[in-house]
């Protein structure tokens, strides 16, 4: 944007009202003798804490609960906070991963800083914001009120374009300012057209989704209307803009605001020495597909291809940009190159970093035709795109690889199902990635900054594309196979590159998963795994120990991360927290799932439980780390003297 709030002085500077947290020296130097430059708590917008008494139903990192939850990573240790895609979703499906790619949530608004903050002009009536703390059905805060948050916000969203328009009606300088800077905003955002048009074009058609949309008559022209070019069509978008045009401000409003009040958690962010990282989601929503359908493969959509760890696979349903418009006839970037590269640059221009969901659809994706009735004999029967089998000759004109290249004893799904790769060939799979990587260093970010959630499945293309950018992968080190030395979750197989952890979004709780193994053979098999690993000269009583209790045996796993020759470590914060609950149930759409949420009372609890082993105890975790490295033992044993003296609870 060539003008901003601030620039136009409707925001204070974003620095913080107070001073930083002091930071925990003996975490700060622990984390340094072990080598982890990285240290991040993944935590969505949706599961940010509230404020007790404050909340209305719904997580954001923009209010003081955000802040506060910050405050508290960064004197933990914690150098950033791995966020979730930021995007709108539906009132059938929570999931943030089905979210809009531009267009933040409106649910992530800091409603309280539009109702009392003097640099908003009250922009939300106090009353109102005062009535949504009352309704909220979930006052604990310990889940998200999605079905209230819907039409609560709603609301509030049209207060909050009612005010302003009344203020600037009143020729009220604050709301003259904010008047200026959204028709800049609008202007210098052409993504803002087309969402905002979908959100009345979807009034219109009922709230279907728009591939239901009527085929035939005049209101047809709006199933394409971002592709059409001809008059009648632009004719058509005239008319809607002219008869929705206090929707589409209303919704460049909200979404302006929603930028401001990032930009001013950034700030802060920086000021307390944490990073944030957004998180590029790999599929699109509907309003994204509707407005790039120019640039989709037809007849063929995404999805999580059979693997170890889950052997049905996954039908995501999401669309596939088109490889006929990655490249120009004369070599020069297509339109899916510019719109990847528009999507990468908004985002790297907002974030410290960024996380690559699942970049095998970048680089080899998994599809599958889009008009079989069951998605999961679809999905089954898929195909890698660039190296498809003889039963999808609809895409062969797009395979990379020759014939002869693939394994095809092997599954097609397999690691190994292409067998070897040109320069030449390499260099045409990772046309996505190096553009992605081009906008990286164009904005002034390292590879480092990058992470790159490769999980249990890492095809031959894919492993190539990542070290052709020195980029490191995932090891969910919960689904690591005890029974072969070699499997990619184990911590001791990672390289330095690598992010490790425990658990992330989509998997069950360590504390689920620790006292579902406590009493069984798995839960033996863990205990003797990790003792060797943490007392490699006495593993016998650790063993014991850790079997025996699953609150021990919870910290030992995670501080088996701590030994591992990755350099970068991320918790989410139901392992941190201690709580048991699942956040996220693949494939599954109910009230719960996306839905868990950081207590009010967090750090509270927090002090409480992780004194007696019940949340996780950093200092504990840690002391026994350093303990595990004879080297830094013998030359530190006041530091993990300390460290054990401030947990008050021990591991071994």
């Amino acid at each position: 944007m060539n003008h901003t709030l601030k620039e136009l002085q409707m925001l204070d500077s974003p620095g913080t009202a107070s001073l930083p947290p002091a930071i925990d020296p003996d975490l700060a130097e622990a984390l340094r003798l072990l080598d982890k430059s990285d240290f991040l708590l993944a935590v969505h917008d949706a599961s940010f804490p509230g404020v007790e008494g404050e909340d209305t139903g719904r997580g954001s990192p923009y209010g003081e609960g955000g802040m506060a939850l910050a405050r508290f990573a960064r004197a933990l240790g914690f150098t950033g906070l791995q966020l979730g895609p930021q995007g709108q979703t539906s009132p059938v499906n929570h999931s943030p991963y089905d979210g809009t790619i531009f267009s933040r949530s409106i649910f992530s608004l800091d409603l309280k800083a539009l109702a009392r903050n003097s640099e908003w002009g009250g922009l939300l009536g106090e009353d109102a914001w005062l009535e949504m703390v009352a309704g909220n059905p979930r006052p604990d805060g310990n889940r998200v009120a999605c079905a209230y948050t819907f039409d609560a916000y709603a609301k509030a969203v049209e207060d909050i374009h009612q005010r302003f328009d009344a203020a600037r009606q009143r020729c009220e300088p604050a709301a003259l300012r904010l008047d200026v800077a959204l028709a800049a905003f609008w202007q210098e955002n052409h993504w803002l057209r087309d969402d905002a048009l979908y959100e009345a074009l979807s009034l219109e058609h009922n709230r279907l989704p728009w591939r239901q949309w009527p085929q035939e008559g005049e209101r047809a022209q709006d199933r394409v209307l971002p592709a059409s070019t001809t008059a009648d069509s632009e004719k058509r978008r005239r008319m809607l803009e002219q008869r929705h045009g206090g929707l589409l401000e209303r919704y460049a409003l909200v979404q302006l605001i929603l930028l401001e009040q990032h930009r001013t958690f950034r700030g802060q962010m920086q000021a307390l020495g944490l990073k944030i990282y957004g998180d590029v989601q790999v599929g699109l929503s509907l309003r994204d597909a509707w407005s790039r359908q120019a640039l989709l493969l037809g007849g063929y959509v995404m999805g999580a291809p059979p693997s170890r760890t889950n052997i049905n696979g996954q039908p995501w349903n999401y669309p596939v940009l088109d490889p006929a418009h990655f490249l120009s006839p004369g070599g020069e970037p297509g339109p899916a190159l510019v719109f990847v590269a528009e999507r990468l640059g908004k985002m790297l221009a907002e974030f410290d970093g960024l996380r690559l969901d699942h970049p095998h659809g970048l680089v080899c994706p998994w599809v599958y035709r889009a008009d079989d009735p069951d998605p999961y004999h679809a999905l089954q029967r898929g195909a890698r795109l660039f190296s498809s089998q003889d039963d999808h000759p609809d895409l062969a004109h797009h395979a990379i690889v020759h014939p002869d290249q693939l394994n095809r004893e092997r599954p097609a799904y397999a690691d190994d199902w292409v067998r070897e790769l040109t320069p030449e060939h390499e260099s045409r799979y990772a046309v996505l990635m190096d553009t992605l990587m081009e906008q990286v260093h164009a904005h002034g970010r390292r590879k480092e900054d990058i992470l790159c959630e490769v999980l249990s499945t890492e095809t031959l293309p894919l492993r190539q594309v990542r070290l052709r950018h020195g980029l490191g992968r995932f090891r969910v080190t919960q689904k690591a196979d005890l029974d072969d030395p070699t499997d990619v979750y184990r911590s001791e197989n990672a390289e330095h590159q690598d992010w490790v952890m425990v658990g992330n979004h989509d998997t069950p709780s360590i504390w689920r998963l620790t006292k579902d193994w406590q009493g069984r053979e798995e839960g033996c098999k863990q205990a003797a795994y990790l003792a060797r690993r943490l007392r490699p000269d006495a593993p016998e009583l650790l063993a014991s120990a850790l079997a025996s209790d699953y609150r021990k045996l919870a910290h030992a796993k995670v501080a088996d991360l701590f030994l591992s020759p990755a350099r970068h470590v991320m918790l989410f914060f139901a392992d941190l927290f201690g709580l048991e609950e699942t956040y996220n149930v693949p494939g599954t759409v109910n009230e719960d799932n996306w839905t868990l949420r950081v207590p009010t009372d967090f750090a509270r609890r927090y002090e409480d439980d992780r004194r007696r082993g019940e949340a996780l105890n950093l200092h504990a975790v840690l002391a026994l780390a350093l303990r595990s490295r004879p080297e830094i033992a013998r030359a530190r044993p006041e530091l993990i003297a300390r460290l054990e003296a401030r947990a008050g609870w021990r591991i071994d």
